[in-house]
């Protein structure tokens, strides 16, 4: 049997663009003499619609849609994910389900079974679990059709309270007593850097465990802060990986399934810091593709955060579509100016200069019968920030353009950072990544010529809101804070935890306290570009007002 994974980058609720992609695959794979080509987790609506598919408008479309797919389906199979109605009037209203669609039509409908319902996922919202298993009999062939986390009942993970078997039932268990010979599963699985060789390994373990081929197809693309990597592929018996498609790129790719028991494909290596790039060029790419925007505008201020993202940004939108602020004070360095500068002039982009410094004096001057004498701090500080806030509001506002947050991971933690000021933005592009690895991106931005002057790279952080200021006079070093971080964000270690991991006592308590009381500012924060397992925003709840340590 001949099989096509078709990996293609779908739009939420764009019903003619998903169905006219969906079928262009079909009419391809026709034309190569395919016998089944196989299609994403949700593939006719999107994924994840979220509260989408409360609306019956939304539905009926869905199944419109998938009219029109089953009718370009002659002479061919396909797998095809998206929405079905739960007929029965207990449960959920809707199944998320697989499509198997032959002869014009759907000859049977593959419910999931395990809904997740953690982390960035809410299938259990929407969706009613499956509870009767059933084989696709297709040219001789039995196949077993599964939605993604079907194969994830056993699920390795380094947080420290997380279950690996989180369900009390095995699809492939009840699948494999009727004796299918090979597995098709779907999926919307999201990228993160943090999870190297995951995916693989459960499908290998799946392989290993029944014995049994596995073709296994996720979609590509971002939709807000989800980014999908795609990384389809077809795995024999053995667990060998025999076919691969590629990553953070539309794919297609046929495969014999005759031919696929001795092909063992090499693994390239991809350093981690290259998959985090080319994710939030994708993610960037998408999220202004998609929401109908063009051009973007941020504050480019000699430091590292801000030259990472208009770097970024560049390669995602095109120098034509990037226009940056300079916007100096009195406590700027003559440096970060120029290279500031020399960073835009690299990059070809358009760049002003806006000194605050008079406009600074004029809130000062202002504020000065409330504030008296007390001493200059965090007020004049945050003044400053909110002012060069206020002027690329401004100058997104008058060109339409959107403002890209540059905060990085590590300092959205700790607070350190300005509401209504350096916090602003329509998109956080580096909300996810922390500090340690925005440095590593830099050099890795670098790596054919010098793009990001190497003095951003290698002098001390500095906001530049008073004078001399370091980021070390605040915070520990980045070395030191990231890791407390990871343990207490990505694995729910204690404090007593870290510092039984080596960290010193009084570090690990301050860290941990400044996470906590900023939560507050977190829950305004633009969508952040998600590269981890646990990122800030809808994937991680947290009370705003809670007592915990």
């Amino acid at each position: 049997m001949k099989i096509a994974l078709a990996q293609l980058n779908y739009h939420i609720g764009n019903f003619e663009s998903n169905t006219e992609k969906i079928i262009s695959a079909i009419e391809k794979s026709k034309k190569e003499n395919v016998d089944l080509v196989v299609f994403s987790e949700l593939a006719i609506c999107g994924y994840p619609p979220k509260d989408l598919l409360e609306r019956k408008d939304f539905i009926e479309r869905t199944q419109d849609a998938l009219q029109k797919v089953a009718e370009a389906c002659t002479d061919i199979a396909a797998v095809v994910g998206g929405p079905s109605i739960n007929p029965n009037t207990k449960g959920k209203n809707l199944y998320n389900s697989a499509f198997f669609i032959s002869n014009g039509k759907v000859e049977s409908i593959h419910n999931k079974t395990l809904l997740p319902n953690y982390d960035i996922f809410d299938e259990y919202r929407y969706f009613e679990p499956n509870t009767e298993f059933s084989l696709v009999q297709y040219k001789g062939q039995k196949i077993a059709i599964t939605v993604c986390e079907d194969l994830w009942e056993k699920q390795p993970t380094d947080n420290n309270f997380a279950k690996s078997e989180l369900y009390t039932i095995s699809p492939m268990e009840e699948l494999n007593k009727l004796n299918p010979d090979f597995v098709v599963n779907i999926a919307a699985s999201p990228f993160s850097y943090n999870q190297k060789d995951l995916r693989t390994n459960i499908l290998k373990s799946n392989t290993e465990r029944y014995n049994l081929p596995i073709i296994y197809v996720n979609q590509i693309g971002a939709h807000t802060e989800l980014i999908f990597d795609g990384d389809s592929m077809v795995l024999n018996s053995k667990g060998d990986v025999a076919c691969r498609l590629k990553y953070f790129e539309e794919d297609y790719q046929v495969v014999d399934m005759n031919k696929i028991e001795d092909k063992a494909l090499e693994s390239a290596e991809v350093d981690y810091i290259e998959k985090i790039h080319d994710a939030l060029v994708l993610g960037l790419k998408d999220y202004f593709g998609k929401m109908g925007f063009k051009q973007a505008t941020l504050g480019l201020s000699g430091g590292i955060d801000s030259a990472v993202t208009v770097v970024l940004a560049e390669r995602a939108l095109g120098k034509e579509n990037v226009r940056v602020l300079l916007m100096p004070s009195e406590f700027s360095s003559d440096h970060s100016i120029k290279d500031a500068v020399d960073l835009a002039e690299n990059l070809g982009i358009e760049y002003e200069i806006v000194n605050i410094q008079e406009i600074f004096s004029e809130f000062q001057k202002a504020l000065k019968p409330s504030f008296g004498d007390l001493p200059f701090n965090v007020a004049e500080e945050n003044i400053q920030a909110r002012i060069r806030g206020t002027l690329v509001m401004g100058l997104s506002n008058k060109f339409g353009h959107i403002l890209l947050n540059t905060s990085n991971k590590s300092e959205a933690a700790v607070g350190y950072g300005t509401l209504y000021g350096d916090m602003n933005g329509g998109l956080s592009v580096l909300g996810d990544v922390y500090k340690t690895d925005v440095f590593k991106m830099a050099w890795f931005m670098n790596k054919d010529k010098e793009i990001i002057p190497v003095n951003t790279i290698v002098k001390p952080p500095s906001a530049e809101l008073r004078p001399d200021q370091k980021d070390s006079d605040s915070l520990p070093d980045y070395d030191v804070l990231d890791g407390i971080l990871y343990r207490y964000i990505e694995k729910n270690m204690s404090s007593k935890e870290i510092i039984a991991d080596g960290f010193e006592k009084q570090t690990v308590e301050k860290a941990i306290r400044l996470v906590n009381m900023n939560e507050y500012k977190r829950f305004q924060t633009p969508p952040i570009l998600r590269v981890s397992s646990k990122a800030f925003g809808f994937g991680r709840k947290i009370p705003l007002v809670a007592k915990h340590s």
